[in-house]
């Protein structure tokens, strides 16, 4: 369980995504962990295919995958055209759901502790941590920053991974490369590989 982390059927009524707090970044990140806890204690049950049915609607409401999107893919997002913006940025959110579907695979008593948040510029970082049930915390910090498009809503824009790790900027050197290689097509294939491989991975594991 979680053995990716630090690297890197429907849901059941007690699984839906909540509705978030337009203006407060620590209940929107506390929401996710929520929903991640109830997902990992109901792993098993749920197999892949239902984690991710659990986890797809909070993805999309906790992450802001179009900003998350256009920063990975870097400058050539301008040249593309806005039906190829919207299925790279519906790839993406599949990439991040399934990641999450296969991370947060079962349950041994872990717990999310949530430490404060603090002003980065005009984002927010929120400081948790995982602590699993040998007492080891995962510290996962989150950037978060206001949409104005979504009345003023506080998305998660990155993750970092042992607190210094932004996976983003992972996303960012892996993406770019693959687009200036390989342009949008190229790109597009990719994520949904990345996709299918997860859910081949979570069938044999």
């Amino acid at each position: 369980m979680l053995a990716g982390l630090v690297a890197f059927s429907s849901a059941a009524p007690a699984l839906a995504a909540p509705a978030l707090p337009a203006g407060d970044p620590s209940a929107v990140v506390s929401s996710l962990n929520s929903s991640l806890l109830a997902v990992m204690q109901n792993a098993q049950k749920l197999g892949y295919k239902g984690r991710y049915a659990a986890l797809e609607p909070v993805v999309r409401q906790v992450f802001d995958v179009a900003y998350m999107t256009r920063i990975a893919v870097g400058s050539g997002w301008s040249t593309l055209s806005d039906d190829q913006q919207a299925q790279l940025v519906d790839a993406f959110r599949r990439f991040i759901t399934a990641t999450y579907a296969r991370r947060f695979d079962g349950y041994s008593g872990e717990k999310f502790v949530t430490d404060g948040a603090k002003s980065v510029g005009d984002s927010t970082l929120v400081a948790t941590r995982l602590i699993k049930s040998d007492g080891e915390p995962v510290v996962l910090n989150y950037l978060t920053r206001e949409d104005a498009s979504q009345d003023g809503r506080w998305q998660v824009v990155d993750i970092y991974l042992t607190g210094t790790i932004s996976e983003l900027a992972t996303r960012r050197s892996e993406f770019a490369a693959v687009f200036r290689r390989s342009g949008y097509d190229g790109l597009l294939e990719a994520l949904r590989q990345k996709v299918s491989q997860i859910e081949t991975d979570s069938r044999v594991s």
